[in-house]
């Protein structure tokens, strides 16, 4: 049983009466009265740390309630000042350190909120969850090298703890440490410690054994489907929206984008020009695939939209196909996609892969198809690119890529808003 934390030091315990009676009014929700009673206990006691800890809490819970970040930063300053008093109770201190710096990385103040969780680590060394927590700060801020020497550090205080351990597997598959993140990983979800049953841990180890061709992936994608943190085995996207229709490959009719397609198939001509006048001409456009799916090979892209924004710059290299694509918005205005063309050269094999969100299909115009040797899998299905032709899937399936052919492959793709989105969620949906 967890023991109650203590959070009245000695002069709170005179005053206990008062500061229950305002807890209380906070606890049943009546917030306002709380805060104006826990500010009216502030100005009479202002060495007390629990009367300013209430304060905090109630204008945390006045932000909840007005939606206000301006309310919210006024919380944040609160906690602080609890922590700056004389004798603080350790119990109240970790609340109030830990809720602040919680709080700053909502408001996406994420230097503040690392600055806080290092206070907390030199205020109480020995509590391995406070290092746990810094991080996760540090990963948030995209430092993965200070965030790796505290679970080292972790680690070496707490071998077994599951926290660290998942992280810091994490943080070696980022480095393409691909065999050594796997235990790490592993045992982290065995564990079972809190904070470890994520669905990207559960990704990422599965994708460091596929990598390492060991059938067990499908193991930990079956258990990450079964706690929830996948669609289904093969659907392993992670930012989805509920009850969307979801199969591996589409038909145009089936997607409702029957102009799209026809237009695409009608013009593919003219989109195959213009990509390969740029090909040939500023071979540096054709930036290389960056998210480490390559296994082997070269696979450049030249994007036209990025999350729903125009690239002006890469549309004068290709501008028919920038004004062809103007008429048709559930590809232009997806902001969790992509339009661009991919140029695939010989020898390239592209690992099996799982895109970010179920909320898009992706469609593939061929442009330059060798006569063999391209292919890919989506799930359990196999297909070939024709040229002038769209083939259609939804990338949130796994899947994989080869190009064994004599000569590149060229194509051209379109990501759509899944046809089931309302135009309302098209609007809201952050951009991926």
């Amino acid at each position: 049983k967890k023991k109650k934390p203590k959070l009245l030091n000695k002069f709170d315990k005179t005053i206990k009466a008062e500061l229950d009676a305002a807890e209380k009014l906070r606890k049943k929700g009546k917030v306002e009265e709380a805060l104006r009673a826990f500010e009216a206990l502030v100005n009479q006691y202002p060495q007390s740390p629990r009367a300013r800890y209430g304060k905090a809490q109630s204008e945390d819970d006045l932000a909840e309630k007005m939606r206000s970040n301006e309310m919210l930063q006024q919380a944040i300053n609160t906690y602080d000042e609890v922590a700056s008093l004389p004798n603080v109770p350790s119990d109240l201190m970790k609340l109030s350190l830990k809720r602040e710096a919680d709080r700053q990385q909502f408001l996406g103040r994420m230097r503040g909120s690392l600055v806080t969780l290092q206070k907390l680590v030199q205020l109480f060394p020995s509590d391995t969850s406070f290092k746990n927590d810094l991080g996760v700060g540090y990963l948030l801020m995209g430092d993965n090298s200070n965030a790796k020497k505290v679970y080292e550090e972790v680690l070496s205080l707490a071998p077994d703890d599951g926290f660290a351990k998942v992280h810091y597997g994490f943080i070696l598959k980022a480095e393409n440490k691909i065999a050594e993140s796997i235990p790490f990983l592993k045992e982290g979800l065995e564990s079972g410690d809190p904070g470890t049953d994520d669905g990207r841990f559960y990704f990422h180890l599965g994708d460091a054994l596929q990598r390492i061709g060991d059938k067990e992936a499908y193991k930990w994608y079956e258990l990450g489907y079964q706690r929830g943190h996948f669609a289904s085995v093969w659907q392993r996207s992670l930012y989805n929206v509920k009850g969307l229709k979801a199969q591996p490959w589409w038909t145009a009719k089936e997607t409702g984008y029957t102009e799209l397609v026809k237009s695409l198939e009608k013009n593919w001509k003219l989109i195959r020009d213009e990509g390969l006048a740029v090909m040939d001409k500023k071979r540096s456009l054709f930036l290389p695939e960056d998210e480490n799916l390559r296994e082997k090979g070269d696979w450049s892209q030249f994007t036209l939209w990025q999350q729903g924004r125009k690239n002006e710059n890469s549309c004068k290299g290709a501008p028919k196909t920038c004004a062809l694509l103007e008429r048709f918005p559930e590809a232009t205005g997806c902001r969790r996609g992509q339009i661009k063309y991919s140029v695939m050269h010989p020898g390239t094999h592209v690992w099996p892969h799982t895109g970010p969100t179920n909320c898009r299909l992706r469609m593939h115009l061929g442009l330059v198809i060798p006569k063999e040797g391209c292919r890919i899998r989506c799930a359990q299905e196999n297909r070939t690119w024709e040229e002038g032709k769209v083939l259609i899937f939804d990338d949130s399936f796994e899947h994989e890529v080869w190009q064994d052919a004599e000569s590149y492959r060229l194509i051209f793709i379109v990501d759509v808003w899944h046809p089931e989105l309302t135009a309302q969620q098209r609007r809201t949906l952050p951009a991926i």
